[in-house]
């Protein structure tokens, strides 16, 4: 089964309905599920690199934001297809402090429905498209953000955090 075809057959999270079942591996090597996370509010996002402009504009806006997010008792983790040492980079070059999840088997991706078919530089490749999912300590999705465009986005999900 190709890619494209896993991608196109996965389910639309959608909001009010429970958060897909996932776990992968973090940046300090434990493995993180949405069980481990159950009771807890979480701010799931998914970029597609590590160290490109917007990906780091997007991790450092959640940086700066994040005793916000701690205060009102939300967790923040983020996820793309790469690998453990390349998020220890990333992390360690921006100041992130918060989880992200090597998702190399793209299962979280695929679970969550953000692989998409792209065009760069003429070549079609499948990544992931830049979303966010706000879940509840139940486990169930409140709102989410599709095709994200970074500048204000950190702004748009701590508000929906205080209608929670």
């Amino acid at each position: 089964m190709s890619k494209q075809t896993t991608a196109k057959q996965a389910v639309e999270p959608t909001t009010g309905q429970p958060a897909p079942s996932f776990s992968g591996e973090t940046t300090d090597g434990q493995q993180l599920s949405m069980v481990d996370l159950k009771g807890t509010p979480l701010v799931l996002y998914f970029y597609p690199r590590d160290n490109t402009p917007g990906c780091t504009t997007e991790a450092r806006d959640f940086q700066a934001r994040l005793a916000e997010f701690e205060a009102a008792g939300v967790r923040v983790v983020g996820v793309s297809n790469d690998d453990a040492a390349s998020h220890r980079k990333f992390c360690d070059k921006q100041g992130i402090t918060f989880p992200l999840i090597a998702d190399t088997d793209r299962s979280v991706s695929t679970a969550f429905n953000v692989l998409r078919m792209k065009n760069m530089f003429g070549k079609r490749f499948e990544g992931i498209e830049r979303s966010t999912f706000l879940i509840d300590a139940d486990g169930v999705i409140r709102q989410t953000w599709r095709k994200v465009k970074v500048p204000g986005h950190v702004d748009e999900v701590l508000e929906a955090i205080k209608a929670l």
